[in-house]
């Protein structure tokens, strides 16, 4: 891998296959997925530093984990994270941190996938962990990586061309510019997205009538003083101020959230350290070290791609922080466009496969954009009441009625259905089997191998995950104690066929039985699914013969919606355009980004 940073000797490539206007997180992870499957990138990106006075994102929710698992990345993150994941795992709702007036309202326990230990529903999970510091593992991992050329203090300006190849246009500060010839291009480069505006798309959606206030501080006392025990979010519901604290590390460094702020408000230094103390309380040492004024957005892009380009993370949605959902969608585009990507580039996929990529992850965006605006009705400040602080019978009824109201918070800490329940039941590139999909729920995951759903996670009896024996490609997983002892290579040799002939990447392995006994079919729901790159089911059955054509439809080339028990009939291939989508419009203000 390269860094270029001086114009003078640049040496920035006058073509590429692939350029990632944007290197923060998705645009990162993309280049770094994209090499692991051979394919080389160049991703260009203004900054030169990571600047850990802004944090934003702080949660990696379990499936942003198990995909930088995947990476081999896993491990590093936990290391560089500040907060270990046995540090605190709970919300609380409290009336203030400190002294007597420190009531605890409610406790949302195991927030956001953190258990210690070994956890089930993913071979990871999760980490609070400030976004610089991840972003700062993947610049670490692309340095190290041969086929990521990363150029830094440089931005891409425009992306000009009807068909590829493209012009790219960069530059640096100086005005010094480049242009790069790429066969795809990729808009990782957040709400204000240049790709995005080169194509004329515009994010369409609302924003919140108030503004926040994100304030990083120091407080050598601030962890000794808190009455409520360690928790990674502490919610301060005040009548002075309303809003999130929470610790950034185990030395003194601290976050918080004022929330509901004019958004014409203008303030200051003094202002930030007193609204801090408003929270945490008066007797405090508050040194304030940034401050960071925001609205939450809830805009998503009408379409996520034109012919070779394609929008990935805040370029092609932008979500309100509530539930900490935003930068894993961001993730969880880049893992889907990857795959599909590489497949493309190395000349096996059809050309339903990178069709799907907005087909599938858009309704993903507008899910997530409902459910975090929905959060985003219930904040701090919604809750005030000055009766929560009272002393006596009085107090007590307000508090108690308090924590009933607070029951609405659940989805925001509590969502594994949200996190791993989506499922891509509709895309052409995936096989319906007939059979009900379960209803999506925010809070409750039910793991199912329904086609397009996550393939359910368990661990084998060796104590290794059923995820580690999922190959780079497509794996084929049985049930080995339906196989009667015969090799599973040989119960799906058509399997295997297909693969040689299409030049499909395809592994067939058995597993089973699991840890606890279950025979793997039994929650497969099917003696065997074929599982793609991403860890989604693409289809389930039991003949080996449909699960050789599922393959070709798994891979864009064959796309159908029958279901495996309706034989299709004999005809050409069809390839189906992506499903259109209504534009999800926020239901409180309109807006629309260029």
């Amino acid at each position: 891998m390269a860094t270029f940073q001086d114009a003078a000797a640049s040496g920035i490539p006058e073509e590429a296959q692939v350029v990632i206007s944007g290197g923060g997180p998705s645009g990162l992870f993309l280049a770094l997925d994209l090499a692991a499957r051979g394919i080389p990138s160049i991703v260009i990106e203004p900054r030169t530093t990571v600047d850990h006075t802004r944090p934003r994102a702080k949660t990696t929710n379990a499936r942003t984990m198990t995909h930088l698992r995947r990476l081999g990345l896993a491990d590093a993150l936990r290391a560089a994270s500040p907060l270990p994941v046995d540090y605190a795992q709970d919300v609380i709702f409290c009336t203030g941190l400190t002294g007597p007036a420190a009531h605890e309202l409610r406790r949302f326990r195991n927030a956001f996938q953190l258990v210690p230990g070994r956890y089930g529903p993913q071979p990871e999970c999760g980490q609070q962990v400030p976004q610089p510091v991840l972003e700062e593992v993947l610049r670490d991992a692309a340095a190290r990586n041969p086929l990521v050329t990363f150029v830094t203090g440089w931005s891409v300006t425009e992306v000009s061309g009807k068909d590829a190849p493209y012009a790219v246009a960069v530059a640096s500060p100086s005005g010094i510019s480049r242009t790069v010839t790429a066969d795809y291009v990729i808009g990782a480069d957040g709400g204000s997205s240049t790709v995005r505006r080169s194509l004329g798309i515009r994010l369409e959606g609302g924003s919140a009538a108030l503004s926040n206030i994100s304030i990083l501080f120091r407080s050598s006392g601030l962890a000794s003083a808190v009455a409520l025990g360690p928790a990674v979010q502490y919610w301060v519901v005040g009548s002075e101020a309303a809003g999130m604290v929470g610790p950034m590390d185990l030395q003194d460094t601290w976050w918080a959230i004022v929330q509901g702020v004019d958004p014409d408000r203008d303030v200051d230094q003094e202002e930030a350290g007193a609204l801090v103390r408003s929270l945490v309380g008066s007797d405090v040492d508050i040194d304030v070290l940034a401050t960071d004024p925001w609205t939450a957005r809830m805009l998503l892009a009408p379409e996520y791609s034109r012919g070779r380009i394609f929008l990935v993370g805040d370029a092609a949605h932008l979500n309100p922080p509530w539930g900490g959902h935003g930068f894993n969608t961001c993730i969880g585009d880049a893992a889907n466009l990857a795959w599909k990507l590489a497949a493309t580039i190395t000349g096996w996929a059809g050309p339903a496969l990178l069709a799907s990529y907005g087909e599938e992850r858009r309704p993903v965006a507008a899910r997530t954009i409902s459910d975090a605006a929905a959060n985003g009705k219930a904040l701090a400040y919604h809750f005030a009441d000055p009766g929560l602080g009272a002393a006596g019978p009085a107090g007590e009824a307000a508090r108690q009625a308090a924590e009933q109201a607070l029951a609405v918070k659940q989805s925001e800490f509590d969502s594994l259905g949200l996190v791993l329940g989506y499922a891509y039941g509709d895309s052409s590139v995936v096989v319906p089997d007939g059979s009900p999909v379960p209803a999506e729920d925010p809070i409750r995951y039910v793991p199912s191998a329904s086609p397009g759903a996550l393939l359910p996670h368990a661990w084998l009896e060796d104590s290794t995950s059923v995820y580690s024996r999922l190959g780079a490609g497509f794996t084929l997983l049985a049930d080995a104690g339906v196989l009667g002892g015969v090799p599973a290579a040989e119960s799906f040799a058509p399997v295997l066929d297909a693969a040689a002939r299409l030049g499909i990447p395809v592994a067939v392995a058995a597993v089973g039985p699991f840890d606890d006994g279950t025979p793997p079919s039994e929650l497969w729901g099917a003696d065997a699914v074929l599982v793609r790159p991403d860890q989604h089911v693409a289809w389930r059955g039991s003949s080996a013969g449909a699960a050789a054509a599922a393959l070709s439809t798994a891979a864009g080339w064959a796309a159908t919606r029958q279901p495996e028990s309706q034989e299709p009939e004999s005809q050409p291939p069809v390839f189906e355009s992506p499903a259109s989508h209504d534009d999800f419009r926020s239901t409180r203000v309109d807006a629309v980004i260029p």
